[in-house]
């Protein structure tokens, strides 16, 4: 048999608000309360351990204290029978001041500490529970420590001889219970218990104050309530990748999404219900907003450092009452750097074609030689194949790299280098076992760095324009896909804008090192793609003018797989 139990009552938003408020007040109490309980604390200890120097500094002055301790200099008190130290003279004044100044001791030593006086007879000749150094040297010395009698406030004052402000002859601690200063800090304590009631009764009254004022503003309303009101809209704003401005008639902003907002630069601020153009719009967007008219009527503009589709529509009731203007904004430099990737991709795969084509025409020689029965010069013709690599592309040290899809496209890289005055080789270190199992965010990334330093190298200082690439892989044999990593250099005049070259959008029309590093794009889209597989793309060095230029590190894992061995066999 199932019984249905009705949900537990939920405690109101206004209730919550008011419960919250209570707490927070609670809270403060006490931590003032504890932090006045504990600054009283130690202004009374302060207090007594002044007192407690005090007294000492006038026990310790005392003719009678200085003349009596001055006799047990060079004397070996331990050696005193007890009955005649307890008839010394010190004994019964340290009582008397025991007595008239309510102290917890009153102990006075000789010139090594050992006790001549003390409330506890059987502690008279003996050396005190703490250290007499500080008081036996001249200095003086107020703290809390803990003794034969407990924990307690006390004050070592040193005894001079008599007539002397120089020779220590014994010293004299007085202390007073902490029990009688934790007394005095209980009755402080009443007084300020009554105040932090009162400030939590009024807290309290505030709070449920408050929670009437919060229930009528939102007319009774729950926050989801209130939240579900506005939910259409901002899954509108939120969901869409353009950026969405409306303004009203009057010129005011009303809507804008988080886009919209980085396709300005107006990030941070508070930009409902401002005019339009006293929140640093652009230009151009202000002359959209006076132009709308077609629906289909877009146009190109650049807003700092984007190019932005902007498109502007006007807003009206019944076909003629002006409600506002509807401003939609698209980033055109993410559609450029899919096209860049996409050319990437297509030289690599024209460089494959040429390649396949290439390696077509060296078998049909290979097959003559050897139908004809030349077999040397057939072994001298492969030969040459293995030092130049499968094709006479101006790659510097071809030779190294067996991987097809890396040589192609290199190859192909190294043309356009060529091109533009700029050798492209590789570096002496390149070495990849494996095979590229991941070509198009290899060669997007490989791409993009590629064509950075070949641009740097162009605009360098350096008259001899190179770009060295350096390829090494690791794991993916047999196993897991491995790892690529991935050195680029160049004869470029390096970057000053290490802290921004990766910042998605980053112009290059305000520096010429931004111009030889930076496409707005590229990097930023590096990055990306090797931060999705894990990876990254960082700046090694930043280079200096003058060259050597910058040098560009990415890691790529899960890009490479299999084995090669020295005869470029592959495992499979």
């Amino acid at each position: 048999m199932s019984t249905n139990r009705a949900p537990a009552p939920r405690l109101r938003f206004a209730g919550q608000i008011m419960a919250l408020q209570v707490a927070v007040v609670l809270l403060v109490v006490l931590v003032t309360g504890g932090v006045t309980w504990w600054l009283s604390y130690r202004q009374l200890g302060a207090e007594s351990e002044l007192r407690a120097l005090t007294v000492a500094r006038a026990v310790a002055s005392d003719d009678e204290v200085q003349a009596e301790v001055a006799k047990y200099v060079d004397r070996d008190v331990e050696q005193i029978p007890p009955e005649d130290l307890l008839r010394n003279p010190l004994v019964s004044l340290a009582a008397d001041v025991e007595s008239s100044t309510g102290a917890l001791f009153v102990v006075i030593t000789d010139d090594e500490g050992i006790r001549l006086t003390h409330p506890n007879p059987k502690m008279i000749g003996h050396l005190t529970s703490t250290h007499p150094t500080a008081a036996l040297t001249g200095r003086e010395v107020a703290n809390r420590e803990r003794g034969t009698l407990g924990l307690s406030v006390r004050a070592k004052v040193p005894v001079f001889a008599p007539g002397s402000t120089t020779e220590v002859v014994g010293q004299v601690s007085l202390g007073y219970a902490m029990e009688e200063v934790l007394d005095n800090l209980h009755q402080d304590m009443i007084a300020v218990g009554v105040t932090a009631g009162g400030a939590m009764a009024l807290g309290v009254l505030g709070s449920w104050l408050l929670g009437r004022r919060l229930r009528r503003l939102t007319l009774g309303l729950e926050p989801e309530e209130i939240a579900a009101l506005t939910q259409d809209q901002e899954a509108v704003l939120r969901g869409v990748d353009e950026g969405v401005i409306g303004v009203s008639a009057q010129g005011r902003i009303t809507v804008i999404n988080d886009e919209a907002r980085t396709l300005l630069g107006l990030e941070g601020e508070d930009l409902v219900g401002r005019p339009l153009r006293e929140v640093g719009a652009p230009a151009s967007l202000l002359r959209a907003v006076e132009e709308a008219g077609d629906e289909h009527d877009s146009r190109e503009e650049v807003i700092g450092s984007r190019v932005v589709i902007l498109t502007a529509r006007p807003v009206l009731r019944g076909g003629s009452q002006d409600l506002g203007t509807v401003i939609m904004l698209r980033d055109r430099t993410q559609m450029q750097a899919l096209t860049r990737q996409l050319q990437t991709v297509s030289s690599m795969t024209t460089a494959l074609r040429a390649q396949r084509h290439e390696f077509a025409n060296r078998l049909h020689t290979i097959s003559g030689l050897l139908s004809i029965g030349e077999h040397l010069q057939a072994e001298e013709y492969v030969g040459d194949l293995l030092d130049s690599g499968p094709m006479r592309f101006p790659l510097e040290r071809v030779g190294q790299l067996r991987e097809p899809y890396l040589q192609a496209f290199l190859g192909a890289k190294a043309v356009e280098a060529a091109e533009r005055g700029v050798h492209l080789r590789l570096g002496s270190e390149t070495m990849v076992r494996g095979r590229v199992s991941e070509p198009n965010d290899v060669t997007a990334v490989l791409g993009n760095l590629v064509d950075n330093a070949v641009h740097a190298a162009v605009r360098g200082s350096d008259p001899d324009r190179w770009v060295e690439v350096d390829l090494l892989d690791e794991g993916g044999d047999g196993g897991p896909a491995g790892v690529l990593h991935v050195a680029v250099a160049d004869s470029g005049d390096g970057t000053t804008d290490a802290d921004r070259i990766f910042t998605e959008g980053f112009t290059t029309s305000t520096a010429d090192i931004r111009e030889a590093h930076g496409q707005g794009l590229g990097l930023s889209l590096c990055r990306r793609i090797a931060r999705e597989r894990s990876g990254d793309v960082w700046l090694a060095q930043p280079g200096r003018p003058g060259g050597p230029g910058a040098v560009f590190c990415a890691r790529l894992p899960g890009t490479v797989v299999g084995a090669v061995d020295d005869a470029g066999r592959r495992d499979t």
